[in-house]
C-alpha cells in the first residue's frame, strides 16, 4: 500500500511513530488497534504494517485523488455529514440505533459522525470500492479514538468490495435483530457515464428495471448509480427496525417515490431534505437528503423540506393513481388530469447536428464544419429548438435543417437520384452518421433521421420545449406554405387548419392548464416537460370548462370553429390525431 497518496491526520502518525517499537507483529497491532477503535483486522499482512512503520519514519506524504468521474466521487464534508446524522438521530422515532450500515463509505465521513453522534451502537460496517479511501477511512476512525479514549467502541469492519457484489442479503439476517441506520452518499452518476469510461463501477445488469426495445435503447434503461443501491438497501433493510438517509439527486427520489406505488417498500415519514449541492460538493446539481424509517406501512408520497430552515415546501408524490409535484396544487386543477386526445410527437432527432443543422449565406448553404457548399431547397426546411420557443407564435427560426425520410425506416436512396447534390454533400459527410453511437440507427438506411412521420409536415404545430420550467406554448406557422421543423428537445401537436391551432393553443396556455401543469411537472428534472406529462392533459375535459361566449374575445376563430373543433375531440370514434385534424 502506497501510504504516500493518503491524507493521514499528524495525530495517527503521532500515533504510529511512538509506537512504532512495539508494532512489529501485525497480529499483535492489530489486537491493540482493535481495542482502541473496535476496527477489527486493520491490517490485513505484515508487509501493510511494515510500511506503514516505514512510512511514518519518514513523515512525508502527498494527498491524491481518484478520477471523481469513475466513483461518481463527491465526498461529504464533515459539518454536512455531522447535520444529517443529528437530523437523523432527531426526527426518528427510535432513541438511538444498534447497526450503523454505509454501503459506499467513501473517506468514512458517515461513520465518523455516526460514532460522534450516537451512542450505544454496536456494530458498523462500511464498504468502499476504492482502496485508498479504505485506508483513510480506517486511520480517521483511529485519529476520532486517539482523540477520544472514552468513546464507546462498536465492533468495526471496514472492507474492500464492490457494493455491487457484497451479500446484503447475508449481512441483513445476521443484523435483523438490530435497530438499523443506512447512511452514506452514493456515486452521483448515471450507468451511461461510467459505460463510457469502461468503468467497472457498474452493476452487473445495467437495465435492472427490465425496460423493453425502444424505451430501454433511448434513455428509460439508463439510470441513476445512487437510485440502484438506494433501491439494494431498501430492500435489504426496510424490514429492520431503523432509518434510511441518502445523500442523492433530486431525480433519484423523484423515481424512488414513482416506483414505490409498485414496490410497496416498507418505509414512512418519507422527507426530501433540500441540500445546496453548490455549496456542498462545488456541483451544480439538485441534490437532497433521502429520509425515510423503516418498518413502517408503506408511504407513496414525500415532504419537500428545506435542509437548512427545515422549512416544510410541499409535498409530492402519488394522489390515487396519478403522480403529482404539489398534492396541493393537484386538488385544484386535477379535473382535466386524464388522457390527451391528440398524440403529442417529439421533434426530429439526428444526432449529427454538424451536418444536419445548416444555415444558408448569399445563396450557399454553410454547416457546423465550416464547410460551403450547394444543395437542392426540397430537403431543407427551417428548425426550432427549445430555445425559439419564447413567444405564443411564431414561424422565425435560425437554423434549417435537412429531412431525409417522411416517416421512420423509408429507404433514402431515393436521394441519390432525385437530388445529386444533397446526396453529394450527405455522401461526402457519411462518416459522422456512422459515427453515431445510437442503437437506433443500427441496421437502418443512409442518413437516417428518428422523430419523423406525417404529423412533422403538418402546416401548423403548437410546441413546448421540454427543457424549461415554464410551460409556454407556441403556435408554430409554415413559411412560405413549408412547414417548420422541431428538434428533439421539444413536443408537438400538428394541424391542418389554423383556427383548430389556435384553440389548442388557448386552452394549453390557459391559467386552469397552466395550474394543472405546477402541479405534475418537476422542474428541477433534467427534462421537466415529458411526453408521458403532456398526454395527461385530457383536452375534451379542458374544452368543457368553457363555452364560446367567455373565450370569443380571447381567441379569434368564429363559433363554427369552435363548436367544430368540440365535436371533434369528443367523437367517440377512435382515430388517429393526423385523420383528425
Amino acid at each position: 500500500m502506497n501510504y504516500n497518496k493518503l491524507d493521514i491526520s499528524p495525530v495517527v502518525i503521532d500515533y504510529f511513530a511512538s509506537n512504532r517499537k512495539h508494532f512489529t507483529d501485525v497480529s499483535s497491532c492489530n489486537e491493540d488497534l482493535e481495542k482502541l477503535s473496535g476496527i477489527k483486522t486493520f491490517f490485513n499482512n505484515q508487509e501493510q504494517l511494515n510500511q506503514l512503520i516505514e512510512f511514518v519514519a519518514e513523515k512525508n506524504y502527498i494527498v491524491s485523488e481518484p478520477n471523481r468521474r469513475e466513483y461518481g466521487d463527491f465526498q461529504t464534508n464533515t459539518e454536512l455529514s455531522l447535520k444529517s446524522v443529528d437530523y437523523i438521530k432527531d426526527n426518528s422515532s427510535f432513541d438511538s440505533f444498534e447497526f450503523v450500515l454505509e454501503p459506499t463509505c467513501g473517506k468514512g465521513s458517515f461513520i465518523i459522525a455516526s460514532l460522534r453522534e450516537i451512542s450505544n451502537i454496536k456494530k458498523i460496517i462500511g464498504i468502499e470500492i476504492y482502496e485508498p479511501y479504505i485506508w483513510e477511512t480506517k486511520f480517521k476512525i483511529l485519529e476520532l479514538f486517539i482523540k477520544n479514549l472514552n468513546l464507546s467502541k462498536p465492533s468495526i469492519e471496514i472492507i474492500h468490495d464492490n457494493v455491487f457484489d457484497f451479500d446484503f442479503e447475508k449481512l441483513s439476517k445476521e443484523t435483523k435483530s438490530l435497530k438499523t441506520l443506512v447512511v452514506g452518499n452514493p456515486p452521483w452518476v448515471t450507468n451511461s457515464e461510467l459505460s463510457s469510461i469502461d468503468s467497472k463501477n457498474l452493476p452487473k445488469k445495467s437495465n435492472f428495471k427490465k425496460h423493453n426495445g425502444y424505451d430501454a435503447i433511448t434513455g428509460k434503461g439508463n439510470f441513476d448509480i445512487g437510485e440502484y443501491i438506494s433501491l439494494l438497501m431498501l430492500k435489504h433493510f426496510s424490514s429492520h427496525i431503523g432509518c434510511f438517509g441518502f445523500l442523492v439527486k433530486n431525480s433519484v427520489v423523484k423515481t424512488l417515490i414513482f416506483d414505490q406505488k409498485n414496490n410497496k417498500f416498507p418505509i414512512g415519514s418519507i422527507k426530501k431534505l433540500t441540500i445546496d449541492a453548490k455549496k456542498e460538493f462545488n456541483v451544480s446539481v439538485d441534490a437532497c437528503l433521502f429520509y425515510s424509517e423503516f418498518n413502517k406501512q408503506a408511504s407513496i408520497t414525500c415532504n419537500d423540506i428545506d435542509f437548512y430552515s427545515l422549512k416544510d415546501n410541499r409535498v409530492f408524490g402519488w394522489v390515487g393513481n396519478n403522480f403529482v409535484y404539489s398534492v396541493i396544487d393537484y386538488k385544484k386543477a386535477n379535473d382535466i388530469d386524464g388522457k390527451c386526445q391528440f398524440v403529442w410527437r417529439q421533434g426530429i432527432k439526428h444526432d449529427c447536428s454538424k451536418v444536419m443543422e445548416i444555415e444558408k449565406h448569399n445563396g450557399h448553404y454553410i454547416n457546423g464544419l465550416n464547410q460551403e457548399f450547394t444543395i437542392e431547397n426540397d430537403l431543407v426546411y427551417g428548425l426550432l429548438k427549445s430555445s425559439d420557443l419564447k413567444h405564443t407564435e411564431t414561424n422565425r427560426y435560425r437554423k434549417l435543417t435537412i429531412v431525409t425520410q417522411k416517416k421512420i425506416g423509408q429507404e433514402t436512396n431515393y436521394i441519390k437520384h432525385s437530388y445529386p447534390q444533397t446526396f453529394e454533400y450527405l455522401d461526402k459527410n457519411r462518416e459522422y452518421f456512422d459515427k453515431r453511437k445510437s442503437s437506433i440507427y443500427k441496421g437502418k438506411p443512409s442518413f437516417s433521421i428518428f422523430g419523423v412521420g406525417d404529423y412533422s409536415f403538418m402546416p401548423y404545430k403548437v410546441a413546448i420545449s421540454g427543457m424549461y420550467k415554464r410551460t409556454l406554448f407556441t403556435l408554430i406557422t409554415n413559411e412560405d406554405g413549408k412547414p417548420l421543423m422541431l428538434d428533439d428537445t421539444c413536443y408537438f401537436i400538428g394541424f391542418k387548419e389554423k383556427p383548430f391551432a389556435q384553440i389548442a393553443l388557448y386552452l394549453l396556455n390557459h391559467y386552469h392548464t397552466q395550474q394543472f401543469l405546477k402541479a405534475i411537472v418537476f422542474p428541477d428534472s433534467k427534462r421537466p416537460v415529458t411526453k408521458d406529462v403532456l398526454m395527461r392533459i385530457d383536452i375534451v375535459k379542458l374544452y368543457n370548462l368553457f363555452d364560446y361566449s367567455s373565450v370569443a374575445n380571447e381567441v379569434e376563430v368564429s363559433l363554427n370553429d369552435w363548436n367544430e373543433f368540440g365535436c371533434k375531440i369528443n367523437s367517440k370514434t377512435e382515430m388517429k390525431q393526423i385523420k383528425l385534424f
